[in-house]
């Protein structure tokens, strides 16, 4: 059994997330989420106003599922 402490972050419920929740789940800094949109290379993003970000749930999910590989060759051969 994983101690409590250890255990992976539970995604937030709810269909879209904010910038903070999504920090949470992925264990990332605001930073690196503001770093993905500047670069194109997050998940899709809703601006709702000049400081509103959201996430939705199925499409930050969906960008997981693309980055994920079996090993490091299956990472190199999808470059």
């Amino acid at each position: 059994m994983i101690p409590t402490n250890q255990r992976p972050p539970v995604p937030p419920t709810g269909e879209f997330l904010t910038d903070a929740q999504l920090c949470e789940w992925l264990q990332v800094e605001d930073r690196t989420t503001f770093r993905w949109r500047r670069d194109g290379t997050g998940p899709p993003f809703l601006r709702l106003g000049s400081r509103q970000i959201r996430y939705r749930r199925s499409d930050v999910e969906r960008w997981l599922t693309e980055r994920t590989f079996q090993h490091r060759a299956a990472e190199i051969a999808a470059a």
